[in-house]
């Protein structure tokens, strides 16, 4: 795969949970309102900062997740907006049950940051990999669910989650990722996907780190093969941007789907969804975890195993491309 070759001076850049801490801390300087919440995971989580900087409005409810929901849902009926950080295997099951009833179906105004998600904590195992949160937390009402890029685009999130009333998952890894954006000014928007790269042959989808890694993918697609890849960071998963995925399935009629989750319920399911509602037809495949707990080893090891790192992904176009179907020029007398 594409090495992630780092130094201690670059990881407060890379990491997305460091740049989460420091977006929150800027936040809670301008409003009052915000608090921070933990469950005995500021330092992992970098909520920690946000602790430093306002100690009187950060509260660790200890090892206690179902406490740690149910209270910031009871602080957003009171006018607060709670920023909440803990692991993502922890807040989309074992805080599950508050999670669902105390926020989601209040619809109160709790902002969920689940940190260490897909299999980004390595060599911590499977117990505390999370591939399957996108596909509980998508199907929760009233939820929105976002999968940042990079550092930047956690950033441009955590501001937006603010601003949107109602509550919101913001998916996070452990880090190092390795930087999509140079700076914040691109226009994110909730629901609205960014098209990274152009491309009229295929269509890759990805989010969270698997973005970079498409972008790898299409540049070593277009230089060795001359296949021209369209790369979608659809950092939003719900809403999903539906006009953006069905722009690419007339436009290039075939759509790979790339994410550090189980293949069932994620961004994978959410685009075909999209596709089958439309009535229209495209070769597709979706990459990510199989449906299998996740073996055990360094991210970018793993991120290899399961073919959602770079090389993966150019082995799983080229066979994309391969594949013999009916491309259908005319759509116009179907459903």
């Amino acid at each position: 795969m594409a090495g992630l070759t780092y130094t201690v001076f670059d990881t407060t850049d890379l990491s997305t949970a460091e740049v989460y801490g420091r977006t929150l801390k800027e936040l809670g300087n301008k409003h009052q309102e915000v608090v921070g919440l933990s469950a005995d995971l500021a330092k992992s989580t970098k909520i920690g900062v946000f602790a430093e900087a306002h100690p009187d409005r950060f509260f660790n409810m200890g090892i206690a997740e179902q406490n740690l929901f149910g209270v910031a849902a009871g602080m957003a009926k009171a006018g607060l907006i709670p920023f909440v950080s803990t692991f993502a295997i922890f807040t989309s099951m074992r805080g599950l049950d508050q999670v669902h009833t105390d926020i989601c179906y209040q619809n109160a105004n709790v902002k969920m940051i689940a940190t260490h998600a897909g299999v980004s904590f390595g060599q911590a195992g499977s117990t505390h990999h999370c591939t399957e949160d996108l596909s509980i937390m998508r199907a929760m009402a009233n939820c929105t669910v976002i999968v940042p890029a990079d550092g930047m685009e956690t950033a441009n999130a955590v501001v937006a989650a603010y601003e949107k009333e109602g509550p919101v998952y913001i998916r996070i890894n452990r880090g190092f990722d390795q930087k999509v954006f140079q700076n914040a000014d691109y226009g994110f928007e909730i629901g609205k996907g960014i098209q990274m790269t152009d491309g009229t042959d295929i269509t890759i989808i990805g989010c969270g780190s698997t973005v970079y890694q498409a972008i790898q993918a299409a540049s070593i697609l277009d230089q060795v093969d001359g296949i021209k890849a369209r790369v979608i960071n659809m950092h939003t998963i719900k809403p999903v941007d539906k006009e953006m995925i069905l722009k690419a399935l007339h436009e290039t009629r075939r759509i790979v789907t790339v994410e550090d989750h189980n293949i069932i319920g994620g961004l994978g399911s959410a685009v075909s969804e999209v596709i089958s509602e439309s009535g229209k037809a495209c070769a597709f495949m979706r990459l990510g975890i199989p449906d299998e707990f996740s073996v055990i080893g360094l991210h970018e090891d793993l991120m290899a195993h399961y073919q959602i790192d770079a090389n993966g992904i150019v082995d799983n176009v080229r066979e994309l491309m391969g594949r013999d179907f009916e491309e259908d020029e005319d759509w116009e007398d179907e459903v």
